[in-house]
């Protein structure tokens, strides 16, 4: 986890906006969170999708929690 804590979180708020968010209209993430929601992501390449787009907000909620209940560097 040390290396979660080295990343700052500018740069997975990036890869948030960017590969989270790819493509922009409508995004993928939402789409296949859709398609997992009504049982249809069954392809492995959806599945796949689902991961690449969804790892940046799994690691932003990590880090997030991470920040919030280790105590500051004094």
């Amino acid at each position: 986890m040390a290396i979660l804590d080295d990343i700052p979180l500018g740069t997975i708020l990036i890869f948030c906006l960017t590969i989270g968010l790819a493509p922009f209209a409508p995004p993928h993430v939402w789409e296949k969170l859709g398609m997992l929601v009504t049982g249809n992501l069954r392809a492995p390449i959806d599945i796949f999708d689902l991961l690449m787009h969804g790892a940046p907000w799994i690691v932003l909620g990590v880090k997030l929690v991470r920040m919030r209940r280790l105590p500051p560097n004094v």
